[in-house]
């Protein structure tokens, strides 16, 4: 769970970088804030699963499906805090390092 949480943080920095390079600042701190709107929900999940693996009693599934929804609504409001507080925003640059982000867990998931 940890590897695919810091392979989300890489993917989130080197999708920065690559549209830093292509298109600008704007684009690069767009699609940083574009890949964070991801990785950070998404370790706020693991880390909500992994202690509640650790209590007493083991996991329960009623936690599952609380963080689920703790995540979902995370990443809107951090959609909407980058949309509000960020008004050079470029929309491209922000959805693709999202998807990306989003995606990168298949890396590991075909690895030999």
């Amino acid at each position: 769970m940890a590897r695919i949480i810091l392979l989300q943080f890489a993917a989130a920095f080197i999708a920065a970088l690559v549209a830093l390079l292509v298109s600008g600042l704007s684009s690069g701190i767009s699609a940083l804030l574009g890949g964070l709107c991801c990785a950070l929900p998404n370790a706020f999940f693991a880390l909500r699963l992994l202690s509640s693996a650790r209590k007493p009693g083991g996991a329960n599934p009623m936690n599952f499906f609380v963080g689920e929804f703790i995540k979902i609504a995370l990443t809107f409001a951090l959609m909407g805090a980058a949309v509000m507080f960020y008004p050079e925003l470029n929309w491209m640059a922000f959805l693709a390092a999202f998807i990306v982000v989003m995606k990168s867990y298949l890396i590991l998931l075909f690895r030999h």
